[in-house]
Protein backbone atom coordinates (compact mmCIF):
# COMPACT_ATOMS: atom_id res chain seq x y z
CA UNK A 1 0.00 0.00 0.00
CA UNK A 2 2.79 2.41 0.98
CA UNK A 3 4.43 1.83 -2.22
CA UNK A 4 1.23 2.89 -4.29
CA UNK A 5 0.89 5.98 -2.22
CA UNK A 6 4.77 6.76 -3.11
CA UNK A 7 4.07 6.51 -6.69
CA UNK A 8 1.13 8.57 -7.49
CA UNK A 9 2.59 11.19 -8.74
CA UNK A 10 -0.42 13.81 -9.49
CA UNK A 11 -3.24 14.88 -7.39
CA UNK A 12 -5.34 15.42 -10.72
CA UNK A 13 -4.80 16.43 -14.56
CA UNK A 14 -4.25 20.06 -13.51
CA UNK A 15 -1.08 19.01 -11.05
CA UNK A 16 -0.25 17.18 -13.88
CA UNK A 17 -0.24 19.71 -16.57
CA UNK A 18 1.44 22.69 -14.42
CA UNK A 19 4.08 20.05 -13.17
CA UNK A 20 4.52 19.33 -16.85
CA UNK A 21 4.92 22.95 -18.10
CA UNK A 22 8.03 22.78 -15.59
CA UNK A 23 9.65 20.52 -18.09
CA UNK A 24 8.91 21.98 -21.15
CA UNK A 25 11.64 24.62 -22.25
CA UNK A 26 9.59 27.17 -22.48
CA UNK A 27 11.90 29.98 -24.14
CA UNK A 28 12.22 27.22 -27.03
CA UNK A 29 8.78 28.61 -28.10
CA UNK A 30 8.31 32.08 -26.62
CA UNK A 31 9.10 33.64 -30.49
CA UNK A 32 7.55 30.49 -32.62
CA UNK A 33 3.98 29.76 -34.48
CA UNK A 34 3.38 26.94 -32.18
CA UNK A 35 0.53 24.58 -31.90
CA UNK A 36 -0.52 22.95 -28.71
CA UNK A 37 -2.36 19.46 -30.13
CA UNK A 38 -4.27 17.04 -27.75
CA UNK A 39 -4.23 13.20 -28.61
CA UNK A 40 -7.08 12.20 -26.11
CA UNK A 41 -9.77 13.84 -23.55
CA UNK A 42 -7.47 13.54 -21.15
CA UNK A 43 -4.88 15.10 -22.23
CA UNK A 44 -7.30 18.13 -23.74
CA UNK A 45 -7.23 18.87 -20.20
CA UNK A 46 -3.42 18.93 -19.72
CA UNK A 47 -2.98 20.37 -23.36
CA UNK A 48 -5.37 23.30 -22.62
CA UNK A 49 -3.19 24.10 -19.71
CA UNK A 50 0.06 24.07 -21.29
CA UNK A 51 -1.31 26.26 -24.37
CA UNK A 52 -2.33 28.72 -21.67
CA UNK A 53 0.85 28.97 -20.54
CA UNK A 54 2.90 29.38 -23.70
CA UNK A 55 0.12 31.70 -25.38
CA UNK A 56 -0.07 29.23 -28.20
CA UNK A 57 -3.18 27.47 -30.40
CA UNK A 58 -4.57 24.63 -29.21
CA UNK A 59 -6.02 21.53 -31.23
CA UNK A 60 -7.33 18.08 -30.83
CA UNK A 61 -6.07 15.10 -33.24
CA UNK A 62 -8.72 12.35 -33.08
CA UNK A 63 -7.74 8.58 -33.07
CA UNK A 64 -8.58 5.56 -32.82
CA UNK A 65 -7.89 2.41 -32.46
CA UNK A 66 -7.76 -0.93 -34.68
CA UNK A 67 -8.74 -4.28 -33.00
CA UNK A 68 -7.73 -7.49 -33.57
CA UNK A 69 -10.64 -9.30 -35.37
CA UNK A 70 -9.92 -12.21 -32.59
CA UNK A 71 -9.06 -10.14 -29.77
CA UNK A 72 -11.76 -7.07 -29.05
CA UNK A 73 -9.24 -6.34 -26.36
CA UNK A 74 -5.93 -6.26 -28.60
CA UNK A 75 -5.04 -3.38 -29.83
CA UNK A 76 -3.04 -3.63 -32.99
CA UNK A 77 -3.11 -0.23 -35.15
CA UNK A 78 -4.31 3.07 -35.02
CA UNK A 79 -5.91 5.28 -37.72
CA UNK A 80 -5.62 9.12 -37.16
CA UNK A 81 -8.36 11.84 -38.52
CA UNK A 82 -6.33 12.42 -41.44
CA UNK A 83 -6.66 8.97 -42.08
CA UNK A 84 -2.58 7.60 -41.32
CA UNK A 85 -2.02 4.56 -39.95
CA UNK A 86 0.68 2.73 -37.81
CA UNK A 87 0.44 -1.03 -37.27
CA UNK A 88 2.30 -2.98 -34.51
CA UNK A 89 3.87 -5.12 -36.49
CA UNK A 90 4.72 -7.51 -34.08
CA UNK A 91 1.34 -8.05 -32.91
CA UNK A 92 0.14 -8.51 -36.41
CA UNK A 93 3.08 -11.34 -37.33
CA UNK A 94 2.15 -13.13 -34.13
CA UNK A 95 -1.32 -13.31 -35.04
CA UNK A 96 -0.96 -13.81 -38.86
CA UNK A 97 -2.70 -11.14 -39.31
CA UNK A 98 -2.12 -9.29 -42.81
CA UNK A 99 -1.59 -5.49 -43.88
CA UNK A 100 -4.49 -5.72 -45.93
CA UNK A 101 -6.95 -6.44 -43.17
CA UNK A 102 -5.92 -3.76 -40.94
CA UNK A 103 -6.24 -1.09 -43.76
CA UNK A 104 -9.39 -2.37 -44.21
CA UNK A 105 -10.81 -2.42 -40.55
CA UNK A 106 -8.58 1.12 -40.60
CA UNK A 107 -11.45 2.84 -43.24
CA UNK A 108 -14.08 1.15 -41.43
CA UNK A 109 -13.21 2.81 -38.57
CA UNK A 110 -12.43 6.05 -40.24
CA UNK A 111 -15.88 5.91 -42.01
CA UNK A 112 -18.10 5.08 -38.20
CA UNK A 113 -16.30 6.48 -35.50
CA UNK A 114 -13.51 9.39 -37.05
CA UNK A 115 -16.23 11.29 -39.12
CA UNK A 116 -18.73 10.90 -36.31
CA UNK A 117 -16.46 12.57 -34.32
CA UNK A 118 -15.38 15.03 -36.56
CA UNK A 119 -18.93 16.35 -36.51
CA UNK A 120 -19.39 15.84 -33.10
CA UNK A 121 -16.70 18.28 -31.91
CA UNK A 122 -15.96 20.20 -34.75
CA UNK A 123 -19.29 20.58 -36.20
CA UNK A 124 -17.80 19.58 -39.26
CA UNK A 125 -14.64 22.38 -39.89
CA UNK A 126 -11.21 21.43 -40.48
CA UNK A 127 -8.65 20.96 -38.05
CA UNK A 128 -6.59 23.90 -37.85
CA UNK A 129 -3.53 24.02 -39.74
CA UNK A 130 -0.11 23.25 -38.47
CA UNK A 131 1.47 24.00 -41.99
CA UNK A 132 5.51 24.97 -40.54
CA UNK A 133 4.34 25.00 -36.95
CA UNK A 134 6.06 24.11 -34.00
CA UNK A 135 3.55 21.30 -32.96
CA UNK A 136 3.80 20.01 -29.46
CA UNK A 137 1.37 16.68 -29.06
CA UNK A 138 0.15 16.30 -25.29
CA UNK A 139 -1.38 13.37 -23.92
CA UNK A 140 -2.38 12.46 -20.26
CA UNK A 141 0.61 9.38 -20.99
CA UNK A 142 2.58 7.59 -23.10
CA UNK A 143 1.98 3.83 -21.99
CA UNK A 144 2.73 2.33 -25.59
CA UNK A 145 3.56 4.90 -28.62
CA UNK A 146 1.37 3.78 -31.31
CA UNK A 147 -1.15 6.79 -30.72
CA UNK A 148 2.00 8.81 -30.61
CA UNK A 149 3.61 7.72 -33.25
CA UNK A 150 0.41 7.92 -35.73
CA UNK A 151 0.24 11.57 -34.12
CA UNK A 152 3.73 12.21 -35.72
CA UNK A 153 3.09 10.46 -38.56
CA UNK A 154 -0.36 13.08 -39.09
CA UNK A 155 1.92 16.24 -38.18
CA UNK A 156 4.22 15.13 -41.17
CA UNK A 157 1.95 14.97 -43.35
CA UNK A 158 0.54 17.88 -42.33
CA UNK A 159 3.56 19.84 -43.06
CA UNK A 160 4.41 21.09 -39.64
CA UNK A 161 7.73 22.04 -39.08
CA UNK A 162 8.63 20.70 -35.95
CA UNK A 163 7.34 17.84 -33.87
CA UNK A 164 7.71 17.74 -29.99
CA UNK A 165 6.35 15.50 -27.27
CA UNK A 166 5.28 16.53 -23.93
CA UNK A 167 3.70 13.87 -21.50
CA UNK A 168 3.31 13.83 -17.47
CA UNK A 169 4.03 10.07 -17.59
CA UNK A 170 6.32 8.10 -20.27
CA UNK A 171 7.31 4.81 -20.23
CA UNK A 172 10.72 4.21 -20.91
CA UNK A 173 10.57 2.04 -24.03
CA UNK A 174 8.68 4.61 -25.74
CA UNK A 175 11.05 6.94 -24.62
CA UNK A 176 13.92 5.17 -26.69
CA UNK A 177 11.76 4.93 -29.86
CA UNK A 178 10.19 9.00 -29.43
CA UNK A 179 13.40 10.57 -28.88
CA UNK A 180 14.50 9.06 -31.93
CA UNK A 181 12.06 10.35 -34.54
CA UNK A 182 10.63 13.80 -32.74
CA UNK A 183 12.63 16.94 -32.22
CA UNK A 184 12.22 16.67 -28.68
CA UNK A 185 10.14 14.74 -25.88
CA UNK A 186 9.16 16.73 -22.17
CA UNK A 187 8.05 14.54 -19.50
CA UNK A 188 7.75 14.42 -15.53
CA UNK A 189 8.60 10.84 -15.15
CA UNK A 190 10.12 8.14 -16.89
CA UNK A 191 8.81 4.57 -15.84
CA UNK A 192 10.17 1.55 -15.94
CA UNK A 193 7.73 -0.80 -15.23
CA UNK A 194 4.51 0.99 -16.62
CA UNK A 195 1.31 -0.07 -14.57
CA UNK A 196 -2.05 1.61 -15.79
CA UNK A 197 -2.34 5.67 -15.69
CA UNK A 198 -4.94 5.33 -11.99
CA UNK A 199 -1.94 3.88 -10.72
CA UNK A 200 -0.22 7.42 -11.23
CA UNK A 201 -2.73 9.95 -10.23
CA UNK A 202 -4.93 10.49 -7.19
CA UNK A 203 -7.95 11.31 -9.27
CA UNK A 204 -8.48 10.84 -12.75
CA UNK A 205 -12.42 11.88 -13.50
CA UNK A 206 -14.33 10.57 -16.58
CA UNK A 207 -14.12 13.64 -18.85
CA UNK A 208 -17.84 14.20 -20.49
CA UNK A 209 -17.97 15.48 -23.76
CA UNK A 210 -19.19 18.70 -22.72
CA UNK A 211 -15.99 19.68 -21.04
CA UNK A 212 -13.86 18.91 -24.36
CA UNK A 213 -16.56 20.88 -26.51
CA UNK A 214 -15.94 24.02 -23.93
CA UNK A 215 -12.39 23.68 -24.20
CA UNK A 216 -12.54 23.62 -27.97
CA UNK A 217 -14.40 26.95 -27.31
CA UNK A 218 -12.81 28.71 -25.54
CA UNK A 219 -9.62 28.43 -27.74
CA UNK A 220 -11.29 29.63 -31.09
Amino acid sequence: MSNQVENRYFSDREDAANKLIEAIPIELFENRDTMIVALSKGGAVIADIVAQKLKSEFDILLIESILAPNNPDLCIAKVSETQDVVIHTALTNSFDIEDELVYHEAKRVYDKKIIFHLYKYRKGQKRKSVKDKAVILVDECVETDLTTLVSIKSMIASEAKNVYIATPILDEVSYANLIQISDGVYYVHKIRDYISIEYYYDELKTLEFEQIERILENNE
